[in-house]
């Protein structure tokens, strides 16, 4: 393995999820909540923003798809409130609730069904993710990159925030080259931490150093 890459994932190579507190596990509440992340970090906030502001609506019982849609819609505004995700906490309110009612219609609040669905074909579970309130082409990028560590079938998910880090990193910019510098057990976290030294030229000044 590269010296470049080994620094990178010993310095930034927590993903998203992971540093929310959401275990990377196939399991309905651990999937819900990286649904809820990726639908947070989508807007144009801070991810330090997105992510307190998840654990808060966690902590406020909307770690589940039933959890979330009974949350009032001010207990959700509340919420994100109390985690700085202000200018956009009414609209997002709303596409929570909206995004709980439809994990639990269409997928009885169960993502792991949703491999089922798209028949585990990467473009086909992006169009079935789109469907959901809120989550767009970024959303499906932020909730694709994290979920290849329970679905190995997603693998290897290096979308374009991650090549723009490796290129900043002098890595490749192919991305089977760039896929390939680590196991596939490590992708989730190698693309987490690609995407932080695209948003941070200081951590790819002391990567690179």
């Amino acid at each position: 393995m590269d010296t470049v890459v080994k620094r990178l994932l010993r310095e930034a190579g927590q993903t998203y999820a992971e540093e929310t507190g959401i275990p990377l596990k196939d399991q309905p509440a651990a999937l819900f909540k990286l649904l809820v992340l990726a639908n947070l970090l989508s807007a144009r906030i801070s991810s330090d923003i997105a992510m307190a502001a998840a654990k808060e609506l966690f902590e406020a019982g909307g770690g589940t798809a039933r959890g979330m849609s009974k949350l009032t819609w001010q207990e959700r505004v509340d919420a994100l409130g109390r985690g700085h995700y202000v200018r956009y906490d009414e609209s997002t309110s709303s596409r929570l609730g909206d995004m709980a009612e439809q994990v639990q219609d269409k997928y009885g609040g169960d993502l792991r069904r949703l491999p089922v669905e798209a028949e585990r074909d990467v473009k086909h579970a992006s169009k079935l993710l789109q469907e959901f309130p809120g989550i767009g082409p970024t959303g499906v990028d932020i909730f694709c990159r994290e979920a290849q560590a329970m679905w190995p079938w997603l693998r290897p998910y290096i979308d374009g925030q991650a090549v723009k880090g490796a290129e900043r990193l002098g890595l490749p910019t192919d991305t089977k080259k760039l896929a390939s510098e680590v196991p596939d057990k490590d992708l989730a976290r190698f693309a987490a931490a690609l995407v932080r030294v695209a948003r941070d030229k200081k951590l790819a000044d002391s990567v690179k150093s």
